[in-house]
């Protein structure tokens, strides 16, 4: 399949580089770029890009309305970079037509993530089956070498980076039991400090997109008081 055109809407030449460079590493070789509203317009009728990152805000306008102009003729996955991490503006740029909402300061890696996630979406997943190399396995569950792919029986999962970054923690770890603290630690880089509800809810999440039944987990069991164990016969 044709590689992909991205498209990278900010005013800041540094941040474009560096996610550029971040893509160019996860295998993306047709990135363009643009630093404004009106640039960033031009770019997209000369490019027709299949994925855009658009900065929200841009020094002669807001990427509000570029994503506006997009939408009239355009379907392609639309992710927000923005500063702003208020609910109501991630809202607002969910409801305008963007598929994503990414707030600053972000990990490059994560960004590549997602735009993985939205291309899959849109069918542009140029490979299904894992690679036959550099995996670590435990049962019908494999991670690439990098970390950026799942597998199961050897189909991609549709995971968020998050939930990328937990799974990379149990495959490490079959049958231990991980506690609260050490996978949040290790997924989201901060003390835990009670986050619980915020763990729980991707843990709920993922089981909903690796077990044959979420309400009766096998793979990825609560271990009362300690945590959670990864399981995979």
């Amino acid at each position: 399949m044709e590689q992909p055109c991205i498209l990278i809407i900010d005013d800041e030449a540094d941040l474009r580089n560096l996610l550029t460079t971040t893509l160019q590493k996860e295998g993306f070789s047709n990135i363009v770029s643009a630093g404004s509203v009106a640039e960033g317009w031009e770019v997209f009728q000369q490019h027709s890009p299949n994925i855009a990152l658009v900065d929200i805000m841009l020094p002669d306008g807001e990427g509000y309305d570029l994503c506006k102009k997009i939408r009239e003729v355009s379907h392609i996955p639309i992710l927000f970079l923005s500063a702003k991490s208020d609910e109501i503006d991630k809202l607002l740029g969910l409801a305008i037509g963007g598929d994503d909402y990414i707030t600053k300061p972000f990990s490059p890696k994560e960004v590549a993530y997602r735009v993985k996630a939205q291309l899959r979406r849109a069918g542009y997943q140029t490979q299904t089956e894992a690679p036959t190399t550099s995996l670590t396995q435990s049962g019908p569950f494999a991670i690439n070498e990098d970390e950026t792919e799942v597998y199961k029986a050897g189909t991609a999962l549709d995971l968020t980076a998050k939930e990328v970054g937990l799974m990379a923690c149990f495959l490490r770890n079959p049958n231990r039991i991980l506690s609260k603290e050490t996978l949040f630690q290790q997924v989201w880089g901060e003390d835990f400090f009670g986050a619980d509800n915020t763990l729980m809810v991707h843990i709920r999440r993922l089981r909903e997109k690796i077990e044959d039944n979420p309400s009766s987990p096998v793979y990825i069991t609560t271990v009362k008081g300690l945590g959670y164990r990864f399981t995979a016969k």
